[in-house]
């Protein structure tokens, strides 16, 4: 009898042991799983703080900023060329009433355009939302030559902000006026910034050649 009941506690002894030795494995697995989630998530940390960082960055933008008003995209094209060699932000200027191309015939002495190039005062609206100049250094401005002068809707926009601590570069695109008087007319007109000579860029003007007038400014 006492032999029975001695082999019935061994047997006792040996399922403890076995239940508390499974018990513990699964807690010490439980604790690693926990310890590589807790070393995964420590490891992903940089990693977000970079993608926050670069997106940050991203959204101040750079110093350079290139201002262009086009009504028949001519002067569009040499903007984005100019704003991809400098990797500078891009902003057109956009005429609340836009030109059409009755607006826009020079041989009619009735048109729109005629009106406002005769009337050195006209201050055409602009359409486009205000743009903020906080952080900018540079900023090339671009429009096309009508009547020999630049669009009366430039006179508005140089009117309507501080360009103190500004380098203003003016460009203009024509069928073969040059530059004439509207760089110094934006100068006089703006009151304000550090206006450089104007430059007539062809539409057709090669990123390899803008790169060489941008490297002549400095």
């Amino acid at each position: 009898m006492r032999r029975m009941l001695s082999v019935f506690l061994v047997v006792c002894i040996i399922v403890g042991l076995t239940a508390c030795s499974s018990g513990n494995v699964e807690k010490a697995a439980d604790e690693t799983a926990e310890e590589t989630a807790e070393s995964t998530t420590e490891e992903e940390q940089p990693k977000e703080t970079t993608e926050e960082s670069t997106a940050e960055s991203a959204e101040e933008g750079g110093d350079t900023l290139v201002v262009y008003f086009s009504a028949t995209e001519t002067t569009k094209g040499v903007a984005e060329k100019i704003a991809s060699v400098t990797g500078a932000d891009i902003y057109e200027i956009k005429a609340a009433q836009e030109y059409t191309d009755a607006d826009l015939n020079w041989h009619d002495d009735n048109s729109r355009t005629t009106h406002e190039q005769n009337e050195p005062a006209s201050r055409p609206e602009i359409g486009s939302e205000p743009v903020s100049l906080d952080g900018y250094t540079t900023i090339y401005i671009g429009y096309p030559i009508w009547w020999g002068e630049e669009p009366r809707i430039l006179d508005t926009f140089v009117e309507s902000y501080n360009f103190d601590g500004i380098t203003m570069i003016p460009f203009c695109t024509s069928g073969g006026s040059g530059v004439g008087r509207s760089d110094q007319n934006l100068a006089d007109n703006a009151g304000s910034g550090n206006w450089l000579e104007g430059e007539r860029l062809s539409s057709s003007i090669s990123e390899d050649e803008l790169r060489s007038w941008i490297e002549g400014l400095e």
